[in-house]
């Protein structure tokens, strides 16, 4: 499908826009890019294929939660302003 020049300026129209003459050249390449582009999607081999949603079936996969022991605590916590009992104390945010 070949893209007009007054095709480019009834788009244009609809959308409440003004284009200058070279505008209107730059913007009917790029839509026949766009077109042939979509033809080209259109016209691909499909036959025999599966309709898939995603790659995978598998949802929802989480690890298991384990405990791991920080081992250097007083590196972890010479970066706090405040500290209190081995832990960072920060000022109380709830009434």
């Amino acid at each position: 499908m070949k893209i007009s020049k007054e095709e480019i300026l009834h788009i244009a129209n609809l959308a409440q826009l003004t284009l200058e003459d070279s505008e209107v050249e730059k913007y009917m390449e790029n839509l026949q890019d766009i077109l042939n582009f979509a033809n080209i999607v259109n016209n691909a081999p499909v036959e025999g294929l599966d309709v898939t949603i995603g790659a995978n079936e598998e949802k929802n996969i989480f690890r298991e939660d384990k405990v791991k022991i920080f081992e250097d605590t007083s590196s972890l916590l010479q970066n706090a302003p405040e500290q209190d009992r081995n832990m960072f104390k920060i000022p109380k945010v709830l009434n």
